[in-house]
């Protein structure tokens, strides 16, 4: 998959569980209706929690990707 076109970036490399997904939450909140978010992450969990998270909250989950132990997300927030 190619780098999909995003309004902003989260990094969340480093960061466990929760933190990613705390992050994202906050991360989300800020962006406008329709924006996308890429998420960077380094965390395994977040392959699961991510998803769970758009489907939970509505958002669209665009893509995901995994390279070399980096995990790679486009989330675009619902709409308000």
């Amino acid at each position: 998959m190619t780098d999909l076109i995003h309004d902003a970036t989260l990094d969340a490399t480093g960061l466990n569980c929760p933190e990613p997904v705390m992050m994202l939450h906050k991360h989300v909140r800020e962006l406008a209706a329709g924006g996308v978010l890429k998420v960077i992450a380094t965390d395994p969990s977040t392959r699961r929690d991510i998803p769970k998270f758009c489907v939970f909250l509505g958002h669209e989950l665009l893509g995901q990707q995994e390279e070399a132990g980096t995990y790679l997300y486009w989330i675009r927030k619902k709409a308000d």
